[in-house]
C-alpha cells in the first residue's frame, strides 16, 4: 500500500503534469509541424508583414488567387459566397475584377457557377480557368480548362479535363506581369498539388508536379509537357505523358496543400507558397528558386503565422504582381482562410534581401 503523504502527493502533481504536457504536445504536432523540408534562401533574409495595413472585404467567400490582366485589372476568383457585392444568393463559385491600386480600390463581381478554382491567369488578353465541379473532394474528381474572351464574363470549357485517376488537384498557373509580361519564354506553366488521399486536408507526402504549354496553345491537351525530372547536366526533362511525371517540389514530412507560385522580376525569384502540416492552421510555408523547377530554397515556414494579430485559421495566400514594387521588396499579400478569414484579406509586406541582393 503506497503511503500518501506531501512528498508522494508532490511526486504525483509532477507526474500529471509531465503527463497532460506530453498530450497536449501529441495533439499539437500535427497542427505546429516539424522542420522545413529545404535549406534557408540565399537571396531573401526574412519577411516583414505589415499588419496595421490589413484590408478584408468580400466578406463570406475565399481563396482569392488573383492575375493581373491586360486592361490593367485583377482578375481573381472565390468560392462559397456572395462575392464583393455581398448581394443575391451564395454562390459556390465566382469571378470578379480589382481596379486601381492597393490603397484605393473598386471590385465588380463578373461571373458565378457551380465549381472551385485556385488557378486563373491572363494570355494575350484572354482569361484562362482551371476550374474543379464542386466544394471539397468534390473538385477533386475532375479539372477542366475554361477560356474566356470577355474578360471574365462568360466562359467557354476544354473537351478534355484530369480526373480523380491522374491523382492532381486544384491546378494553378504560374504568374508573371500585366498579361504575363516579363514570361521566362513562350510557355505557360501550371503547379499541381499531387492528391495522396481522398481526405479533405494537407495531403502527406507532399508532392507538386509542373506542366507547360505554347501560350498560343493553352486549351490543346496534346501540346502539354510534364516535368520528368532533371538531366545530368540539370537541364529539365519534358514528357508529354502524364504517368510519367515527376515531382518538382517535395515536403515529405510536412505535406503540401493549395498553392500559388508567382515570378518577382525585382529580385529574380519564384515564389511558391503552399500550406503544411494541417488544414486552416495558418501554416504558411514560402520557398524560392532561380528557376521554375527549382531548386527551392525557404523564405518562411511559419505555424500559426501572424498569431495573435492573425487568428490561426488561415489556408491560402498568394501575391499580387500588380501591387508588386519595381525593386520586389515590397508586395501585397493576399489570403483566405474560416472563421474571419473566410473574406479576401489582404496586406503589405516587406522583403528583406541578403548581403549579395541589396
Amino acid at each position: 500500500m503506497v503511503k500518501w503523504d506531501k512528498e508522494t502527493e508532490s511526486h504525483f502533481g509532477l507526474i500529471l503534469i509531465i503527463c497532460i504536457v506530453l498530450v497536449i504536445m501529441v495533439n499539437l504536432r500535427p497542427v505546429f509541424g516539424g522542420e522545413p523540408p529545404y535549406p534557408v534562401s540565399p537571396v531573401i533574409k526574412r519577411v516583414i508583414w505589415d499588419f496595421t495595413t490589413l484590408v478584408r472585404v468580400a466578406r463570406g467567400s475565399d481563396n482569392f488567387p488573383v492575375t493581373w490582366a491586360d486592361d490593367d485589372n485583377q482578375y481573381t476568383t472565390w468560392g462559397d459566397g456572395k462575392g464583393f457585392s455581398g448581394h443575391g444568393g451564395k454562390r459556390s463559385l465566382g469571378v470578379s475584377r480589382i481596379s486601381g491600386s492597393f490603397d484605393s480600390f473598386k471590385t465588380s463581381d463578373l461571373w458565378h457557377s457551380e465549381g472551385k478554382s485556385y488557378g486563373i491567369i491572363s494570355v494575350a488578353g484572354r482569361l484562362y480557368m482551371w476550374k474543379g465541379p464542386g466544394s471539397l473532394t468534390k473538385a477533386w474528381t475532375e479539372s477542366r480548362l475554361y477560356m474566356s474572351r470577355n474578360r471574365g464574363r462568360s466562359w467557354s470549357k476544354a473537351g478534355w479535363a484530369y480526373y480523380w485517376d491522374d491523382a492532381i488537384f486544384h491546378p494553378v498557373f504560374l504568374q508573371f506581369g500585366k498579361d504575363y509580361k516579363g514570361a521566362r519564354d513562350n510557355f505557360v506553366y501550371t503547379y499541381a498539388p499531387e492528391r495522396k488521399s481522398s481526405k479533405w486536408e494537407v495531403q502527406k507526402p507532399g508532392e507538386i508536379s509542373l506542366w507547360r504549354v505554347p501560350r498560343t496553345h493553352i486549351m490543346d491537351r496534346r501540346n502539354y509537357e510534364f516535368f520528368a525530372g532533371l538531366n545530368r547536366n540539370g537541364k529539365p526533362i519534358w514528357t508529354r505523358t502524364l504517368a510519367f511525371r515527376r515531382p518538382v517540389f517535395r515536403d515529405t514530412v510536412n505535406g503540401i496543400f493549395n498553392t500559388s507560385v508567382s515570378y518577382n522580376p525585382g529580385i529574380g525569384r519564384y515564389l511558391l507558397i503552399t500550406e503544411h502540416t494541417s488544414f486552416a492552421h495558418s501554416n504558411l510555408g514560402i520557398y524560392d528558386a532561380p528557376e521554375p523547377w527549382g531548386p527551392w530554397t525557404t523564405v518562411a515556414f511559419e505555424t500559426k503565422w501572424g498569431f495573435p494579430t492573425i487568428p490561426g485559421n488561415t489556408f491560402y495566400w498568394n501575391f499580387s504582381n500588380k501591387w508588386l514594387s519595381s525593386d520586389g521588396k515590397d508586395f501585397v499579400l493576399i489570403f483566405s482562410g474560416i472563421g474571419i478569414h473566410d473574406a479576401c484579406n489582404m496586406l503589405k509586406g516587406k522583403f528583406v534581401l541578403g548581403k549579395n541582393k541589396d
